[in-house]
């Protein structure tokens, strides 16, 4: 079932794509609003609060990579969905580098674009419960899940929302060896499986933020041809 009156900013060129995903999305229940570019936007999603994002990568203007790079600086919360037709992989890191939490190939299957909208539209409206909200904290890295804080050293580190969902999941887990599969499903939704340049790309990213030395983690953990690992608190 979809979250009730959830918003949907859809952004791209082409009028029969906008088309296409207003009419689809319209009859699922979700409220649709449309930009032609990145530019136009920006000021839909300051006025307005905004579920998911779908975003195309090849637009006139500003583009969609230095769009979701802005998007995701004014507003970390936000579910950012790349839509695109370039299918290479180092386009997808960039596009997670960027900010994105998601990236669906054109032509996409409609249905499973539907269902990753309706998993990313339904984790930001799910609130922490239960001992869930307790404070994480391993060595100089705390995690707070109810305020969606994390901190080093007391200094704020700042997170985009699923590189603070895969940390949140392997810190709760710290010490097990978490395998791809079963991260990606945990994070993304049961949808996903195979997307390894995923996690890939962030943990990279939150090991750029959190670790000390990159190269050389302590705390977010390699486990070859298995997965990845949280280290385990002493």
């Amino acid at each position: 079932m979809n979250t009730p009156q959830a918003k949907v900013l859809i952004v791209d060129d082409e009028p029969s794509i906008r088309r296409a995903l207003h009419t689809t999305f319209g009859t699922l229940g979700y409220d649709i609003a449309e930009a032609v570019t990145g530019e136009q936007a920006l000021p839909l999603l300051r006025a307005s609060n905004f579920d998911a994002v779908l975003l195309d990568i090849n637009m006139p203007g500003m583009g969609g990579i230095q769009a979701c790079r802005e998007i995701r600086r004014q507003f970390p919360r936000v579910a950012v969905l790349m839509l695109t037709v370039r299918d290479d992989e180092d386009d997808k890191v960039e596009a997670l580098e960027a900010g994105a939490d998601d990236y669906v190939t054109k032509p996409f299957p409609i249905r499973e674009l539907v269902a990753r909208v309706r998993s990313a539209v339904r984790r930001s409206h799910t609130p922490p419960t239960g001992n869930g909200d307790a404070v994480i904290t391993i060595g100089d890295i705390a995690l707070d899940p109810a305020r969606r804080l994390v901190q080093k050293s007391g200094q704020t580190v700042h997170l985009t929302p699923k590189e603070f969902d895969l940390l949140h999941y392997l810190m709760k887990h710290a010490g097990l060896p978490m395998m791809h599969a079963r991260l990606l499903s945990a994070v993304w939704g049961p949808e996903y499986g195979g997307e390894l340049e995923y996690l890939r790309t962030f943990v990279r990213q939150l090991r750029k933020k959190l670790e000390d030395d990159a190269s050389h983690p302590k705390y977010l953990l390699t486990d070859s041809h298995i997965g990845y690992r949280f280290r385990e608190a002493p």
